[in-house]
């Protein structure tokens, strides 16, 4: 099939990852892939993933009326402007129900958003609780593929930045500027707490953050590994997720996670059997974990035991994507979303 992902840009961030790892997977398996963004591509976005050094890159406005055999949004904004791409099917890789990333007070932008999984497209999805969400609130039977993790980087051997040893280290990675990912506040919770060192990883564009130890800043996909392996535990406070990747990553590389008990967690996330689960905005809660685990390495060790024998039976992108690519198999040959007709509906 010739097949088109449209996304918002190619810089960094958790969901262009996994559209780029089945891109790739598409790619081996004889696809003719092409990425196609909505906003401008710049050169300085290709270090972060291999994936732009192999994928046919195309903006939106020069596309034209190139034939596609299957167009895919991959965010809501994309499902508003998929007709603009010339296809005998469409579809929608729903990666979370990204409404609940803007606050109550922006409802009609949240109503909006909602609206594109009334579009009347098929949908895959990556997490059980948006498959239940989006089949009891819109009618949607949508498929189910987890991702996968390229075990191959993530992984408990390699490089690392700093042996791991009686001092605590704690590692918290976002972007700032997202107020449901949470960033600042978990900074402040870490430095709250006993532990001995918080580190920092981000897409954001930073040289210095107050109280930090050490600070990495858009870091290529191949570099973040050893950061994992540097740390004992990763504070990831997020509000909404889909199904969030970087406590999957730590467990791979060997450390355990704090997390509120945000969407998605519980694909493979249990509290006191491999991470710590906080209810959201227990900020004395996380500063009690964090303390918990400076003080008895016993717990700290069992965590990461436990988080070290979910990642060994999490599957890789291999698996997922080939899951994957079977969806898109099927999708192409169900009944055909009308251009015309799409079109009208997002008008």
């Amino acid at each position: 099939m010739k097949i088109a992902f449209f996304v918002g840009s190619a810089d960094i961030s958790g969901g262009t990852y996994v559209v780029f790892q089945h891109a790739l997977h598409a790619i081996q398996e004889g696809h003719d892939v092409t990425l196609v963004l909505q906003y401008p591509y710049v050169a300085s976005q290709r270090k972060w993933h291999p994936a732009l050094d192999v994928l046919r890159i195309v903006q939106i406005w020069d596309l034209g009326e190139e034939h596609f055999d299957l167009a895919i949004a991959t965010w809501w904004r994309t499902a508003t402007e998929l007709h603009k791409i010339n296809a005998d099917q469409y579809a929608y890789f729903v990666q979370s129900i990204e409404s609940r990333f803007y606050p109550d007070a922006e409802r009609p932008l949240q109503s909006l958003v909602d609206s594109t999984y009334d579009l009347g497209l098929p949908v895959v999805t990556e997490a059980t609780w948006i498959q239940q969400h989006l089949q009891e609130r819109h009618g949607n039977d949508a498929r189910l593929v987890r991702n996968g993790i390229r075990k191959d980087l993530y992984r408990l051997d390699g490089p690392a930045h700093a042996p791991r040893g009686r001092d605590l280290r704690v590692l918290v990675e976002g972007p700032f500027g997202v107020f449901f990912k949470n960033v600042g506040r978990s900074l402040k919770l870490a430095r709250t707490s006993r532990a001995d060192q918080t580190w920092l990883l981000t897409s954001s564009q930073l040289r210095w953050y107050p109280g930090v130890d050490r600070l990495f800043s858009r870091v290529p996909i191949d570099q973040v590994p050893a950061i994992y392996r540097s740390c004992d535990v990763i504070v990831k406070l997020s509000y909404v997720e889909g199904m969030f990747g970087p406590p999957l990553e730590m467990f791979h590389c060997g450390g355990t996670a704090i997390v509120y008990n945000v969407t998605g967690h519980d694909e493979y996330i249990r509290n006191g059997e491999n991470a710590l689960v906080l209810q959201r905005d227990d900020e004395a809660g996380v500063v009690n974990a964090l303390n918990l685990l400076k003080d008895s390495p016993d717990e700290l060790q069992r965590l990461k035991h436990n988080a070290i024998a979910t990642a060994e039976a999490w599957p890789d992108w291999d698996t997922s994507s080939t899951q994957f690519e079977a969806v898109l198999r099927q999708m192409h040959t169900m009944p055909a979303v009308d251009r015309t007709e799409l079109r009208e509906r997002n008008e």
